[in-house]
């Protein structure tokens, strides 16, 4: 049999198992890959909205992170919702217990979490220069329109915008490459890909025709997931992405309803 291979999800737990750090590790299984989990926060919510959002004291996160690290080194890290500022810090601090001399590179990929799709907010202000600090570090960083718009400060409302917003999360923040969904846009759900290579960054826009089939709870994170599920199992950026992306589609498209409002996306 091959060596395990482990994936490592730092996010927030959803009661309801469609998104946060319990989809993730759905993700990770059905993929073959074993999932570790560092809870950021605990929330209170259904299918139709976040009731409230209770943060993991800081130093827990941290003392998670340290211990796992010391004696496990995953091949991947997947980081979703961090939920306040001094969370983000602590997990900064304690991935740089993956910084070993001699070790190869941990990839990493940030689904930057701001709020939730009922309006709550599941990242505090404060904390998005540290979470930017991670996504400096990132090799892959997935926001949607709403949080690339916020995070660079561009209009995305056409595909210029949405251009130069991405090509911002790489030279002005520094991630590696940038996956900016399409998913809230009107019409098809085209994502971009925008990777750095040398002091320039190469463009391209992925086809992806839009699946009606109301609202599914937990899209971002199991395609941030499903890439990082991918990059754990040795495949590069480009054929990961591709893979997440069908690997999600084929689960948008067996969704089931699940409580009073979502779909849950169908992983087997």
């Amino acid at each position: 049999m091959p060596p395990m291979r482990v994936a490592l999800s730092i996010s927030g737990s959803d009661p309801t198992g469609g998104a946060g750090i319990q989809a993730d590790l759905q993700v990770f299984r059905t993929l073959g890959v074993h999932g570790a989990g560092v809870i950021t926060a605990l929330t209170i919510q259904d299918t139709e909205k976040v009731h409230q959002v209770l943060p993991v004291f800081p130093s827990v996160v941290l003392d998670q992170l340290r211990v796992l690290l010391a004696d496990i080194r995953p091949h991947v890290v997947k980081i979703g919702m961090l939920a306040t500022d001094d969370v983000a810090r602590n997990v900064e601090i304690g991935l740089r217990g993956l910084d070993a001399v001699g070790k190869p590179a941990v990839p990493i990929v940030v689904d930057p979490v701001l709020a939730a799709s009922d309006g709550t907010p599941l990242l505090e202000r404060r904390a998005w220069g540290t979470l930017e600090r991670l996504i400096g570090r990132s090799t892959l960083v997935t926001p949607n329109l709403a949080e690339v718009e916020a995070l660079t400060g561009c209009d995305v409302s056409t595909r210029e915008g949405v251009e130069a917003a991405g090509c911002a999360l790489v030279s002005n923040l520094g991630a590696q490459a940038a996956l900016v969904k399409g998913g809230h846009a009107e019409g098809p759900s085209d994502d971009l890909l925008v990777i750095r290579e040398g002091g320039s960054s190469t463009l391209q826009w992925l086809e992806g025709p839009r699946i009606e089939t109301g609202r599914v709870h937990g899209t971002g994170c199991a395609l941030a997931s499903a890439i990082a599920a991918s990059l754990a199992l040795g495949d590069d950026l480009v054929p990961a992405v591709e893979h997440g992306r069908r690997f999600v589609r084929k689960a948008i498209q067996a969704a089931e309803q699940a409580g009073k409002l979502a779909r849950f996306l169908a992983y087997f």
